[in-house]
Formats: C-alpha cells, sequence, structure tokens
C-alpha cells in the first residue's frame, strides 16, 4: 500500500512533464504530415518536370476559398485574355469621330464569344452562364425575345423564324449554365452584347444609324419592320449556331430595336468568308508545314508532353486514339479557365497485372484540330507515331508493354505548375507560329476571297451607296487569316481572344474628297503594321480633343494592293496560278 502511495504521488508531480511531452510529439505527427502532403507527387520518368498526380486527392480551386486562390486567378490572368472577360472589353482607339472627317462606313469581322468545349469534357458543375442575373443587357436583350418570339417556343429556345439557311435557328442557348459542345454559352451571349454596345457608342451616331428613314420619300415605307433599307446593314455568318447568335446578340446592342428585328443574315459556307475564291491546295500545304514544325517543337519537350497526357486525361473524354495535340487540350482546359471553375482531379492509375496485349502498329494519332472546327484538315504527328507517350504503360514501367493499367482508390490532381507548363508553350508556340513565313503565305491565300469582298463594299460605301455597316461574324481562324494576309501581328500570336473584333472604319475628308480607311484591332490602331499603310504611306490626324492621333490609309492603296502586289510573296501573279503550279518556297524551323 505504501508503494501505490509514492508512485501516485510521484505521477501527480511529474504530470505537467508529461503533458509537454505528448504535446510535442502530437505536434511533430503533425508537422510530419503536413510536409509528408505537401511534397507526395509523382514523377514521371523522363519527363524532367513534376506534373504528376498529388496524394491528397484536394482540389485546387481557382475561384474557390482556399488559402492560395487570389494568388492562383492572378496567376492564370494572362492565360485567361483568351477568354475576354467582360473587363477587357473595352473602348480604346476606336474612331467614329474624327476632326474633320466624316465616317463613311465600317466593315466588322468578330469572332464569337465563349462557347462550350470541342472535344467532349467532363465539365461537371462548371458554371458556363452570368452570375445572377445581373448583366442588364443580357437581361434585356432576353426580354426582347421573349415578348417578340411565339409564346409556342419553350421559354429557352425562342428561334429565328425568318427565311434563309438560319432558319429554325434558336437565339439564345439551351441552358443558362450549361458549356454545350462547341456552342455559345451566356457567357458568350453576355460578351458580344458588350462589343455591340461599345460599338453602339462608336459607330451609331456617326453612321446616322439612329436615325429614321423621312417618310417624305416615297421610296422607304415608315412600317416598323421596314425601317432598315435591305443595304444599310449587311450580316454575313457562318453556318455554325455560334456565329449567328453572336452576329444577333452584337447587333441587338449596335442598332435600335426595330432596325434590329429588320434584319437580314446571310450565311458564308467557308470560315474564311472566300465567296468563292476558296479551294487552294497549295494553302493546305503551308499548314501542313507550318504544323509540322509545331510538331517538332512538341516532341523535344517530353515535360510538356507529359503534362499534356496528364491534363487530357484528367479532363477529356472518349481519346481511344490517345492524346497528340496540345491545343486540343488547351481548348478543353479553357473551359476550367474560363469560368473560374476549380482545376480536375481524377482516379490515379497505376500499372500492376502483367498481361499481354496486342497493340496496332497503324494507329493513328488524334488529328490536330484547329480549336474551332476549322474545315482543313490537319497534319498528324507522325514523327510520335512508334514513339511511346509519356503516360504510357511502356513508360511508367521501364518499356515493358505488358502491364495493363488497374484502378487505384488514390486520387491526383491537375496542379497550377501543370497549368503553367502547358499554357507557356502553347503561347510560346502560338507566337512563334504567327511570326513564320508559312503562316503569311497560307493567310494570303486563305484571305484572298474575304479582301477582295471587303473592298468591293469599301468602294460601295464611298461611291454613294447606302452600305453603312458591314458585319462578319466567324472564327479564330477567319481572323487568323485575315490578320495574317495583312501583316498584323498581336502579342498573342496566332491566339485569337473569343468576342474579338477587327474594324475597317472608312472616311472621306471634309476639306477635299479624299478617301482613307484605318484598321483597329480590339480597340488598338494597328493600321501602321500594315505594309502597304506603314510609314509615310499614311496620314496622321487627329483623334479627338486630347490630342491622340489617329493613322489614316488610302484606299487607293488596299486597292493597288489586290490588284497588284497581292501574290508577290508566292512569285504568282493571280490566285489561280499560287494555288496551282506554284511550289511554296521552303523556310527553316522557328
Amino acid at each position: 500500500m505504501r508503494l501505490l502511495k509514492e508512485l501516485m504521488r510521484l505521477a501527480t508531480q511529474h504530470r505537467a512533464l508529461y503533458c509537454y511531452v505528448l504535446l510535442s510529439i502530437w505536434i511533430f505527427l503533425l508537422i510530419a504530415g503536413m510536409y509528408r502532403y505537401m511534397g507526395n507527387v509523382d514523377t514521371i520518368p523522363g519527363s524532367g518536370s513534376v506534373f504528376g498526380p498529388s496524394s491528397s486527392g484536394t482540389v485546387s480551386s481557382l475561384g474557390g476559398e482556399s488559402q492560395g486562390s487570389s494568388s492562383t486567378v492572378q496567376r492564370f490572368a494572362k492565360y485567361r485574355e483568351r477568354c475576354a472577360p467582360l473587363s477587357q472589353l473595352q473602348r480604346l482607339d476606336d474612331g467614329g469621330i474624327l476632326e474633320g472627317w466624316k465616317l463613311q462606313g465600317v466593315l466588322l469581322v468578330i469572332r464569337h464569344g465563349d462557347r462550350g468545349p470541342i472535344s467532349h469534357v467532363r465539365s461537371a458543375g462548371i458554371n458556363c452562364g452570368v452570375s445572377g442575373g445581373t448583366d442588364n443587357l443580357v437581361n434585356s436583350y432576353r426580354r426582347l425575345l421573349y415578348n417578340s418570339t411565339s409564346p409556342a417556343s419553350a421559354s429557352n429556345h425562342m428561334h429565328w423564324n425568318k427565311a434563309g439557311p438560319s432558319h429554325g435557328f434558336p437565339l439564345l442557348p439551351a441552358t443558362e449554365r450549361g458549356c454545350p459542345l462547341g456552342q455559345l454559352t451566356y457567357k458568350g451571349i453576355s460578351q458580344l452584347l458588350h462589343v455591340g454596345d461599345i460599338m453602339h457608342q462608336v459607330y451609331a451616331h456617326p453612321l446616322g444609324l439612329l436615325l429614321k428613314p423621312n417618310p417624305n420619300r416615297a421610296s422607304v415605307e415608315t412600317t416598323p419592320h421596314t425601317l432598315l433599307n435591305s443595304d444599310e446593314v449587311v450580316v454575313f455568318t457562318t453556318r455554325y449556331r455560334r456565329t449567328f447568335q453572336s452576329a444577333l446578340a452584337m447587333l441587338f446592342s449596335l442598332l435600335p430595336t426595330d432596325k434590329w428585328l429588320a434584319l437580314n443574315v446571310q450565311e458564308s459556307h467557308s470560315m474564311a468568308f472566300c465567296f468563292g475564291e476558296c479551294s487552294c491546295s497549295q494553302s493546305a500545304l503551308l499548314r501542313k508545314r507550318l504544323e509540322a514544325i509545331g510538331d517538332k517543337q512538341l516532341l523535344k519537350r517530353s515535360d510538356v508532353l507529359g503534362v499534356m497526357q496528364w491534363i487530357g486525361g484528367t479532363l477529356m473524354q472518349h481519346t481511344p486514339n490517345g492524346i497528340s495535340n496540345p491545343f486540343e487540350v488547351v481548348d478543353a482546359l479553357l473551359t476550367v479557365l474560363c469560368h473560374d471553375a476549380a482545376l480536375p482531379c481524377r482516379r490515379k492509375k497505376r500499372f500492376a497485372t502483367p498481361k499481354p496485349q496486342k497493340k496496332n502498329p497503324n494507329q493513328e494519332l488524334v488529328d490536330v484540330i484547329n480549336i474551332d472546327q476549322d474545315e482543313t484538315a490537319a497534319n498528324l504527328l507522325q514523327e510520335a507515331q512508334n514513339q511511346q507517350e509519356p503516360d504510357s504503360p511502356e513508360v511508367e514501367n521501364g518499356g515493358n508493354p505488358q502491364m495493363q493499367a488497374e484502378e487505384e482508390p488514390q486520387e491526383g490532381c491537375v496542379e497550377a505548375a501543370h497549368v503553367d507548363t502547358l499554357m507557356s508553350f502553347a503561347d510560346e508556340l502560338s507566337i512563334r507560329s504567327a511570326s513564320h513565313s508559312y503562316y503569311k503565305l497560307s493567310g494570303l491565300l486563305r484571305a484572298y476571297g474575304m479582301i477582295r469582298h471587303i473592298v468591293s463594299y469599301m468602294l460601295k460605301m464611298i461611291s454613294g451607296d447606302r452600305t453603312k455597316f458591314v458585319l462578319y461574324s466567324g472564327h479564330d481562324c477567319t481572323m487568323q487569316y485575315l490578320t495574317a494576309a495583312l501583316g498584323i501581328i498581336t502579342s498573342q500570336g496566332q491566339t485569337i481572344s473569343y468576342a474579338s473584333r477587327l474594324a475597317f472604319e472608312v472616311y472621306r475628308s471634309e476639306a477635299h474628297t479624299d478617301y482613307y480607311f484605318r484598321v483597329v484591332y480590339n480597340g488598338k490602331d494597328v493600321t501602321q503594321q500594315i505594309d502597304f499603310c506603314e510609314g509615310g504611306k499614311s496620314l496622321r490626324v487627329t483623334r479627338d480633343s486630347r490630342g491622340n492621333k489617329a493613322d489614316l490609309c488610302p484606299i487607293e492603296n488596299i486597292i493597288r494592293f489586290l490588284h497588284e502586289d497581292y501574290f508577290s510573296p508566292l512569285n504568282a501573279t493571280n490566285f489561280k496560278e499560287a494555288c496551282g503550279t506554284v511550289i511554296p518556297p521552303k523556310a527553316g524551323e522557328f
């Protein structure tokens, strides 16, 4: 009994010491667990960078409440420029009213707004709509459509009821929050409504688009649906619904409602708006050569190949032929980045059970596609057909092709570093491609029909024709061809953001009868970048009362370029010759 009392006395005296010891052990285990959590990522052999899944299964969020969410959003801001957030859509150098000059007309080329991915993507939980009905332009547009369409139509499927190829097209996306495959989203509708609002501020008054016809003129009726002369505003779109819906949304903000209701829409059968000057084998050859150079650059970057496989495998569905095109993965990733969604996670694959597999030696990789569904077929990664993919069983297991993947309960996530690796490579490749001679030569051939069409409408505008505004609602490739042909190079290379715009403003001098034009890309004056307008070939005038300047290029310069100098870089004299017997000159790599 005495011994028991002594032990209890000692335990009571050292109770504080025991607590400190236990607390120290608990803190040590907690810190060790945190370091293990932060550092437990896999590295694919030979990739030279860490890009595998983290063992935690925790979602890395762009817009969530995690500790580093704000810094992550800032980190991805440069990549989200191609998403065209509304803060990016601004009036900058856009003209309209120049001192001593009258605006005769405007030809505007736009890319459609935000759309769903081209490939099947795991997009559950991603909101591609606008936040909580706070966009007044979207609300006004929807009210008009609800009030001006048949009540028999579904509330979210109002259709275009005029005759023509677009008859029956819905005017709004099918769902408010969804990201339908290749279709315009509500965010895309919002973007084009805001672009139209900018165009309204700049052009509506100078062009007289707000004026009603004089009722004393017998040639013009005054009923509400005939206030707009058929040639006053001309609209062209491609056969895709996203370009049609983008055009109508943009014009809703630009025009008065009665004029918008009187619009007629014409369809171009080509994304290049070539209007007959379309088929050109040499253009396809130049495009293939340029893409082959890009493929070689990709094959030199094992880190990018690995990241591309991991992100693509996590995001994309139905890839039976593998993942070979970085821009296809970028397009899928934009579904996440453009809508402030969480970076995705997936089940991690481990290769354990050896089972024999048959490999088809003639299996082709996925075609390299334009992210806007260009009609031209692109080349395959020919040199990669006999190489092992970084995410394949052969690489994971030291070259043993008999190991088969099995699902493990462990999860892995796409990390911010993976996004940086893929997007920075895509940006670099885009800039290098845009500066290559093949890009310009292919653009010259692709854009010839459209430039002819633009010049013909310029001549109509300066000859007293009623045409005041011409809209081409197209795709990224539409603007790639046009900017390449004119020599316009932007900081994004060949990347064209959603809702981008390229305006040709036609002016007449009030002092004399000379006609000029200027070119504005996303609000920035790029007239001086055009070969036949640079330097002393243009006229510098005062743009506003603050002393800002604008460059005006004589219209005869673009006419002379089209008829005399257009095909000189291709050693040809006309379109048929350039697309037929002339062999494009070979050029080096980037």
